[in-house]
């Protein structure tokens, strides 16, 4: 699918998230760098392959834009059902993230203080600090 050359290079997983999931996983395990290669190609086609099916998805509701559950329906009806739970979980965690940092966004913002006021603030304090 993806080549190390050319314009195909945007289209694959940046090779240091792959080592870095590798050795997450497999903490004591040395793997070659032909495999380490096959297992970004393998990752970007299955990327390709879920997208694909999910955006078919999403046209056939006419809907724009691609949610997560067309991903998820996409994902069972290629025959991947069973990381749909693990995948519910995950996109649960994302969501948790996103609604913290929507609220600490809101909460700077409901200060009443303009962002220019609170870094010249900061920045007074910094000074303070290496005086």
């Amino acid at each position: 699918m993806a080549s190390s050359s050319g314009n195909d290079d945007d289209l694959t997983i940046p090779r240091a998230a792959i080592n870095k999931m590798i050795k997450e996983t497999l903490p004591n395990v040395r793997v070659a760098n032909d495999a380490r290669e096959l297992v970004v190609n393998c990752c970007t086609e299955f990327i390709h392959l879920i997208s694909s099916e999910a955006n078919e998805i999403c046209n056939r509701s006419e809907k724009k834009t691609i949610s997560p559950e067309h991903v998820i329906q996409a994902l069972e009806s290629l025959g991947f059902g069973s990381y749909i739970s693990e995948v519910k979980e995950v996109l649960q965690e994302c969501k948790t993230v996103a609604l913290k940092r929507r609220k600490a966004n809101s909460r700077l913002e409901n200060l009443g203080i303009p962002e220019e006021e609170l870094l010249r603030q900061q920045q007074e304090l910094f000074a303070q600090v290496s005086e």
